[in-house]
């Protein structure tokens, strides 16, 4: 099935990436690489793909923020009415992929996801933009609108009941995805592409293994 699509490639020349010299976390991996895309200049270098399913195995994928990374995992917000929160209520797995272009990498982490404890999402609450957490109040996220308008008077009762002072709605909160799996894609010459698959291990730490391209 040929169209206009298929003649755009290019050839990735960049460093390597070998399972001696990447480090023993992999979230230290992740985070040098959104640092260093940042540093570059990207626009939003630690926007995330999230894939979920619902019990059947339908997949979903949307892309939204990285917005914490530490020992448990992988932090995001969310309405959690919406379709990836009732999917992630009845089918608790999910995976993540970062897509940097400019260095031809990319990150891929599999795991479980559990909600964040209620303190932890009233302070990221807490620090959004005054009209975003109006937002949060407005938008019926998944839910038919019957235009735009529908959106605005939302949007402007919220801010009226609100005023200044926005609490975090009881539907919207954190969720932190628990790597089982991290992979670590690099770009090379001749599609001879460098992966690097880290597996969580029964006694703790990671295994490092080299996957064919």
């Amino acid at each position: 099935m040929a169209d206009e699509f298929s003649e755009l490639r290019i050839d990735y020349d960049s460093e390597g990436l070998d399972v001696g010299t990447v480090p023993e976390e992999p979230r230290d991996l992740l985070r040098a690489w959104v640092h260093e895309s940042l540093a570059a200049g990207d626009i939003e270098p630690h926007a995330m793909t999230l894939s979920t399913a619902t019990p059947d195995g339908a997949p979903a994928a949307r892309i939204l923020l990285l917005r914490g990374l530490d020992e448990r995992g992988l932090a995001f917000y969310t309405n959690q009415d919406s379709r990836k929160g009732r999917e992630l209520a009845s089918n608790p797995r999910a995976a993540a992929t970062f897509y940097w272009p400019r260095f031809h990498r990319q990150a891929r982490v599999e795991g479980t996801v559990a909600q964040l404890p209620a303190a932890e999402s009233d302070a990221y609450f807490a620090s959004r933009p005054r009209d975003s957490r109006v937002g949060a109040w407005a938008s019926p996220q998944s839910e038919p609108l019957a235009d735009r308008e529908e959106l605005l008077r939302r949007f402007r009762e919220a801010e009226a009941r609100w005023g200044e002072h926005v609490p975090r709605p009881p539907h919207w909160g954190g969720y932190v995805l628990a790597p089982t799996r991290w992979e670590f894609w690099q770009g090379r010459p001749s599609r001879l592409h460098d992966r690097v698959v880290y597996t969580r291990q029964e006694r703790g730490g990671w295994a490092r293994t080299r996957l064919a391209p």
